[in-house]
């Protein structure tokens, strides 16, 4: 995965841009790694604006889906400076192709597994009709009926928080979406310290503005998860360098993923039913274990604990909160994100 990572980040790729040469080199590095790992990709042309997305499907006893994804592109470069984007999102494109090559090697059981690198997530292509993901949905290889779960992987590869934050805290990853169908927050909770080095941590997806290639399939009613670390200091500028990663969190999100996506496919061959529904309820109860961990060394984040608790308080119970609250959850999160970041 190291070496993945640094290969999409070398000076060649230049910040892989779509339509770009570098983004071009990219993308064949993505085809030739999956094909090393024993898959048989192939390119979805997005003609409009000279980019692809590389797709590959390990097959299972049935004729139903996850998908895993993870954008390959990047900001390119300004002049003499790359945008390297090791974090955003190399280390998501190594590390859904090493879930690919564990389930190559011994296929699941029940559901198959389509891999997705996506092009184009970046601006100017973000949210329009030629972004990878947005273009996968409208003409899916299989229809987007058979597939169950679209699990989206972004700004996993960095711990949370500067060095010297509690363990509890620096191993988070937050996995937002599973309250969108039946049975899957279910599933997360089950599986949230399933991996040494890891703990995930369930939260409502519109805690954050629509972040990335989920929002194709949750704009089609499609079930989804998105597994993020959230934004670093690093985000979007040429500081998203390998150095900056934590490889062994990495490694150990490839694992969780794998123990995770085999999970999923074994589920009950029925379809996963997607829900239009808000759970602010898991999104405080993962935001509270997280600043009870920082309160003793940290009075800022005692204070935002004590907002938690109030708002965990004033949840109803559909599990949501009232609106006239949920700008100080807002708030509160971009504050949280900003510190740790």
């Amino acid at each position: 995965m190291r070496t993945l990572i640094e290969r999409l980040c070398a000076d060649d790729c230049a910040g892989r841009a779509t339509g770009t040469a570098g983004g071009l080199l990219a993308r064949s590095i993505v085809v030739d790694a999956l094909r090393g790992a024993g898959l048989d990709p192939h390119e979805q042309a997005l003609p409009d604006i000279g980019g692809a997305n590389v797709l590959a499907t390990v097959r299972g006893s049935l004729d139903r889906y996850l998908l895993v994804g993870a954008h390959f592109d990047h900001l390119g470069q300004s002049g003499s400076v790359i945008y390297r984007g090791a974090d955003d999102n190399a280390a998501s494109v190594a590390v859904l192709v090493e879930v690919a090559r564990a389930l190559a090697l011994r296929p699941p059981e029940g559901r198959g597994v389509i891999f997705a690198a996506f092009d184009a997530e970046e601006p100017p292509h973000f949210v329009t009709e030629n972004m990878g993901s947005v273009v996968f949905a409208a003409h899916p290889t299989v229809p987007l009926a058979q597939i169950d779960l679209m699990v989206c992987l972004e700004l996993i590869g960095h711990a949370l928080g500067p060095a010297g934050t509690p363990t509890a805290v620096r191993e988070s990853m937050f996995a937002l979406g599973g309250e969108r169908s039946v049975g899957t927050l279910a599933q997360l909770e089950a599986h949230a310290t399933s991996e040494p080095g890891l703990l995930i941590r369930p939260a409502d997806a519109e805690l954050i503005p629509p972040l990335s290639d989920y929002f194709a399939f949750w704009a089609q009613q499609r079930p989804f998860l998105l597994l993020t670390g959230a934004r670093s200091r690093h985000y979007h500028s040429p500081t998203d360098v390998p150095a900056h990663l934590d490889f062994a969190r990495i490694g150990a999100t490839a694992r969780w993923l794998e123990r995770f996506v085999r999970a999923q496919c074994a589920r009950s061959p029925e379809p996963f039913a997607f829900l239009s529904q808000r759970d602010d309820r898991s999104t405080l109860d993962s935001l509270g274990a997280l600043l009870a961990s920082l309160a003793p060394v940290n009075p800022l984040a005692a204070m935002a604990h004590a907002e938690v608790v109030a708002l965990r308080g004033a949840v109803e119970r559909s599990g949501a909160l009232p609106s006239s609250h949920q700008g100080r959850l807002s708030a509160l999160v971009q504050g949280i994100e900003a510190a740790l970041g």
